[in-house]
């Protein structure tokens, strides 16, 4: 079942992802290329294409369906501004899935980051049943690091050398939020 649109501010919604949003994708993330370059892996000039972003999305949709990933979209009408993940989710006794996210460079600062976390976080605890999420940034990003404790993570640690990131082996803080105690089904 798809969770229903959350509204984040002034017509900002966090949604799940979908096929045809591929072209607005690829847009976004050409627009902000320079601003994630610093925090992303290396990228094939394939990725920042239409066709590139649709072969993503077949693949993270097809995740989806098969319970491993939710991937969302902060969207502006048409327009795409951020995207928000749940990824590697593992059910059993572990429940816990890994957190990924960015937002549009031009709208840093409004909040919509920590409003599409805890919405991630709700949606995590009330309709997929997790008991904890993980995220991880990179040792400078304190910004990143900001939305993560505002959003109820703390942190656990530190791993070196965590991911290849902007042409090199990159140290990472790591972080969790616990969302509750209950019982595995």
């Amino acid at each position: 079942m798809v969770p229903p649109p959350v509204p984040l501010a002034d017509g900002i919604t966090l949604r799940i992802a979908a096929a045809d949003d591929a072209e607005a994708l690829a847009d976004a993330f050409t627009r902000n290329l320079e601003h994630l370059r610093p925090t992303s892996p290396p990228r094939d000039e394939s990725f920042f294409t239409a066709d590139g972003q649709a072969a993503r999305l077949r693949d993270q949709l097809e995740q989806w369906e098969s319970g491993r990933r939710v991937p969302w979209v902060l969207a502006d009408g048409e327009r795409i501004l951020g995207t928000v993940a749940l990824s590697n989710i593992v059910l059993g006794p572990w429940r816990n899935a890994h957190l990924e996210y960015w937002i549009d460079a031009g709208h840093i600062g409004r909040g919509l980051a920590t409003r599409a976390v805890r919405s991630v976080c709700r949606t995590a605890d009330e309709r997929l049943g997790l008991h904890r999420i993980e995220a991880s940034t990179l040792v400078e990003n304190v910004p990143s690091q900001r939305v993560l404790l505002g959003c109820g993570f703390t942190r656990i640690g530190m791993a070196p050398d965590y991911l290849h990131i902007a042409g090199a082996w990159r140290d990472h803080l790591l972080f969790q939020r616990v969302l509750n105690d209950r019982p595995v089904p």
